[in-house]
């Protein structure tokens, strides 16, 4: 192409005039009335093979200056995660001419442009180039050459200024020919290229898409009026196989929910589920769906399906608890105003305790294997000498930051601990009702409370701490504030076991370990010594070996070895899990320490662990002397 320079000056004073500044104070109220006209937003996902969503979009807009914002503080993901980093190729125009437009010198999130006098449509054009490989929720592999997982937030552009609810999107996907597809939105026309019926801004984020190659819908909810499917999409047509055993028990989950709740808020509920080893592996919860992404063979293989079994459970509860009633510092007017996450030890901490119930109640596991998960979260919770330093409180408050927070010294650093910590607490709090009215009232009457209201409504209703400690005194009189910040704000090295002991249980270690446990190392590919030398190592492929972490003041940290080396030999002999194993079982027998050759970088050194306890594994032992709570508690609800 010729240099154009009288083009060339023109265009650069056109981006001069455009202002650097944030389209909304943060002391201006953002308008919640309706937005004039719909957006339109359309998305090609035919080349998502490549990785590649093709987006076309149209916002009316008046002459002037005008900001869009793209979403960076994601709904469910706690945190300022928005993928801007795979938006490419964006060109606006208006009237056909193309739009100068220049992105905010501080809020990399938000672009600058001057509507020209006499358009009233923006038309954008780009690409947004999804992940291919790492990253957590939407910045995980999200497609493959058979799936393929739309988040609409990385699609989207929206005028700043205004509430999420505010704004009307008119959305349609194309899907490669043949694939069938999973979503919440309501389609007007379906087949390859689907078109949506009009929503908010705020319904269409909070509706993910799912479409495969090899897909099948189930009914959850047979002859219900309010429909609940399960919407699958997985690598191969095996991968989709049901028994009937699994049916019946993700059928319970639905029946054991409104039995807990006693309400919901939706008018039809799709479970989205991706059954990949190619893609990400978490959940994600929306209001009347959820992102859920789990390894190929969870129907297939039951120690993937012991592993994972309490997901779909978790995100179901997240319908209530986060959508529907939702902390207020997370209750945010659209997708670019900071989240608060103090209060996430109640959004995440209680929902997975209740996933948890939900999943034995149901059958997808048994008491017995729900003890087994207990156990292994309390073991993992009591080996945290981070503990020590910061508070569960602190976990929830520094959310955004710890999401991504790496693997090494975590137990030390500390992650996100209101998940599991969390668990214990909510388990402390349902043991203490039940003991303080003789068995008269549990969490359960809390939760109808606090999340049955409504019925029907899916107006998000935010809540407060002093929400929380009021609802809990109607229920049962005590010091609940206390209670809670005792828990919250405590700095004891010692984890908060007092509901699995008021529940007639104690944490206790053998030599053999449990079903459950041996699942999640097979399924997440390590072998966990954390409770004998200190050790988490990874079993995956090339990373055989590698110390994931190293337990802070454990016997392998006090012979100093740290996350990142590789185990090369166990007493002279090449590393193997087993051969490891058979050492360390071996040195109760024995007075001389374990030598362990460990690579670091180019450097390997032979390291002497002083350690003779043997293998520990974690488990929950009867307490003959106190009621059993704990079995009270998952029995299914009639």
């Amino acid at each position: 192409m010729k240099f154009n320079r009288a083009f060339a000056i023109a265009a650069l004073a056109a981006m001069a005039a455009i202002p650097l500044y944030s389209a909304q104070a943060a002391d201006v109220p953002l308008v919640d009335t309706p937005y004039p006209g719909n957006l339109t937003l359309k998305v090609d996902l035919t080349d998502s093979a490549r990785k590649i969503f093709r987006v076309s979009e149209t916002i009316p807009v008046s002459a002037g200056a005008l900001s869009l914002y793209y979403p960076k503080w994601i709904p469910g993901e706690h945190g300022p995660t928005g993928t801007i980093d795979g938006v490419t190729g964006l060109v606006i125009k208006g009237n056909g001419q193309r739009i100068a437009w220049r992105r905010d010198l501080e809020d990399m999130y938000t672009l600058h442009l001057q509507v020209p006098a006499g358009v009233s449509t923006l038309e954008l054009e780009f690409q947004f180039l999804s992940p291919t490989e790492g990253g957590a929720f939407g910045g995980s592999v999200s497609a493959t050459s058979k799936i393929v997982d739309l988040e609409w937030n990385q699609v989207v552009f929206y005028p700043a200024g205004y509430t999420a609810r505010a704004l009307s999107v008119q959305p349609s996907v194309k899907v490669p020919a043949g694939w069938g597809y999973g979503t919440a939105l309501e389609a007007g026309a379906t087949g390859d290229n689907p078109q949506f019926k009009t929503v908010t801004l705020e319904t269409l984020v909070d509706s993910p898409l799912i479409a495969g190659l090899n897909f099948k819908r189930i009914d959850l909810a047979p002859g219900a009026k309010v429909p609940v499917h399960l919407d699958v999409v997985a690598d191969h047509p095996g991968d989709l196989v049901v028994n009937d055993q699994q049916l019946a028990a993700h059928r319970n989950l639905v029946t054991q929910a409104y039995a807990l709740f006693g309400a919901h808020h939706y008018d039809h509920y799709d479970f989205l589920f991706t059954l990949s080893e190619d893609t990400g592996h978490f959940g994600l919860e929306h209001h009347q769906s959820s992102d859920d992404r789990l390894f190929s063979g969870f129907f297939t293989d039951p120690e993937t399906y012991l592993s994972g079994g309490g997901l779909l459970p978790h995100e179901y509860v997240h319908s209530w608890n986060g959508k529907f009633r939702r902390p207020a510092g997370l209750a945010t007017p659209n997708y670019n105003v900071p989240m608060k996450g103090d209060l996430l030890w109640v959004y995440e901490g209680l929902t997975e305790y209740l996933g948890q119930v939900l999943t034995a109640r149901s059958g997808i596991c048994s008491l017995a294997e729900y003890r087994d998960e207990l156990a292994a979260t309390a073991a993992a919770m009591d080996q945290r000498p981070g503990r020590a330093w910061r508070p569960l409180q602190d976990t929830a408050d520094e959310a955004q930051v710890l999401y991504d927070s790496p693997n090494a010294w975590s137990n030390f650093r500390r992650g996100v601990d209101f998940y599991p910590e969390g668990e214990l607490l909510w388990l402390d709090v349902d043991t203490k009702i039940r003991e303080l009215s003789g068995g008269k009232r549990s969490l359960d009457d809390f939760i109808k409370a606090f999340y049955g209201i409504d019925d029907g409504n899916y107006v998000v209703h935010p809540y407060t701490f002093d929400d929380i400690v009021a609802t809990l005194n109607g229920v049962q009189p005590n010091d609940w504030r206390s209670f809670l910040r005792q828990r919250l704000d405590s700095t004891d090295p010692a984890a908060p076991l007092g509901g699995i002991a008021r529940g007639g249980w104690t944490l206790v270690y053998t030599d053999t370990a449990s079903a459950y446990f041996k699942a999640q190392e097979k399924v997440r590919k390590h072998v966990n010594l954390i409770y004998a030398l200190g050790l988490d190592i990874s079993a995956d492929g090339d990373s055989k070996g590698k110390l994931i972490d190293v337990l802070w003041n454990s016997p392998a940290f006090e012979a100093g070895l740290a996350p990142g080396m590789k185990l090369i030999a166990v007493n002279g002999e090449k590393y193997d899990a087993d051969q490891l194993k058979a050492a360390i079982t071996a040195a109760k027998a024995a007075s001389a320490p374990i030598e362990l050759l460990v690579q670091n970088l180019d450097t390997f050194m032979t390291l002497k662990v002083d350690y003779h306890g043997g293998l520990k594994y974690p488990h929950l032992q009867r307490s003959a002397d106190t009621p059993d709570r704990i079995a009270d508690i998952v029995k299914p609800k009639k």
